[in-house]
């Protein structure tokens, strides 16, 4: 008798470096936290929370709706632009 065996998710391993004037706002957030998984669990609960904004499901919509409504018009265009920036070159 042979075991269905499903694979689970591989994890995903992050490494990167982070200079204050990239973002200084993030920056000074995490260096309130000492070096180490205190900081680490901070950067993941933002991340979290960005994404879960990202797709209005932090329902800020309640709170600030003009300003939800405005970012929404404005980013429907940007959305083109900021993808376009992959494409390939233009041809002179």
């Amino acid at each position: 008798m042979t075991m269905l065996q499903t694979s689970a998710p591989a994890p995903v391993r992050l490494v990167f470096e982070l200079d204050r004037a990239d973002n200084p706002r993030l920056y000074d957030e995490l260096m309130l936290f000492q070096k180490g998984a205190k900081r680490v669990n901070r950067l993941r609960v933002l991340a979290y929370d960005g994404l879960l904004a990202q797709y209005g499901a932090l329902g800020l919509a309640t709170v600030f709706p003009a300003t939800v409504t405005a970012a929404r018009s404005a980013a429907s265009g940007a959305v083109e632009m900021t993808n376009a920036v992959f494409d390939p070159g233009l041809q002179e």
